[in-house]
């Protein structure tokens, strides 16, 4: 079997993981996260660039992917196909948590007339696991299982903001904030500042800096004994609301909901 290229951190997983670790089902799941929205259709040379692993072993995986229905090629191009999704089912179909904030955030949702998330930390990203939305000619808001830098969302700043000072600082040793538009932070220094703002207020506001005109506020959501487990977010148009409904409206509305809920999330 050809040498598997491994970054210094994967070096060292394999290493500290012992002889349990299936070197095998990881660089499967490494193949299956190549995809995105930017790469839906990959040759397998664009996926072996993507991993950094040989071809040989790439097209075993792609092959395998094929053959349990996971991927679909047409001898060129491969692409995930909706068989996937059973891998995020499974996680939401097993998570008390998801099952106790979909019919939350589509309460609030119904209530505020905007879009409404709850999403818990990935490494450096957030991901939705759960979403609403207001009925609308056109949609063009996240998903459940979408994916966003926690640097530059709300979602993500009360998660990091739950972080005690150690933490926040190893986050930051590695974190490599980008400009996602012309307002985003991406100064480490100011945003910490941010970030403990967040702890200390209590809620954190983005304003344009994941995504040009969309602007967002989210509070942290608890579980009883006070730990946090995942945000809660209403996010909206700039055009159609002010930072002023976001903090004096939105803000009471979201800590309202976070109380109610931490007496489910045990």
């Amino acid at each position: 079997m050809p040498r598997l290229n491994r970054s210094e951190a994967e070096q060292r997983l394999v290493e500290d993981s012992g002889p349990d670790f299936l070197e095998a089902l990881a660089r499967g799941l490494r193949v299956i996260e190549a995809f995105n929205r930017e790469r839906r259709q990959l040759t397998l040379s664009d996926v072996a660039r993507v991993v950094d692993l040989p071809r040989a072993s790439v097209r075993r995986t792609l092959a395998t992917l094929v053959r349990l229905g996971y991927a679909e090629t047409d001898d060129r191009l491969f692409r995930l196909t909706p068989r996937i999704l059973s891998l995020a089912g499974a996680y939401l179909s097993s998570n008390a948590i998801s099952g106790i904030l979909q019919p939350a955030v589509e309460r609030l949702s119904g209530d505020v007339n905007e879009a409404c998330s709850a999403a818990v930390r990935d490494g450096d990203d957030v991901i939705m696991i759960a979403h609403a939305t207001p009925k609308r000619v056109i949609d063009v808001s996240a998903q459940i299982g979408f994916r966003l830098p926690a640097f530059a969302t709300s979602l993500g700043r009360v998660l990091l903001a739950a972080l005690d000072d150690a933490a926040l600082d190893e986050f930051f040793a590695h974190a490599t904030p980008r400009r996602l538009t012309p307002t985003t932070t991406v100064d480490k220094r100011t945003l910490r500042k941010a970030i403990v703002k967040a702890r200390a207020d209590g809620f954190s506001y983005v304003d344009q800096e994941a995504e040009i005109g969309f602007r967002s506020i989210s509070v942290p959501l608890r579980r009883l004994d006070g730990r946090v487990v995942a945000s809660l977010n209403i996010g909206a148009q700039s055009e159609r609301c002010q930072a002023k409904t976001m903090q004096g409206v939105f803000l009471p509305k979201l800590r309202q909901a976070a109380e109610m809920l931490r007496q489910q999330l045990v």
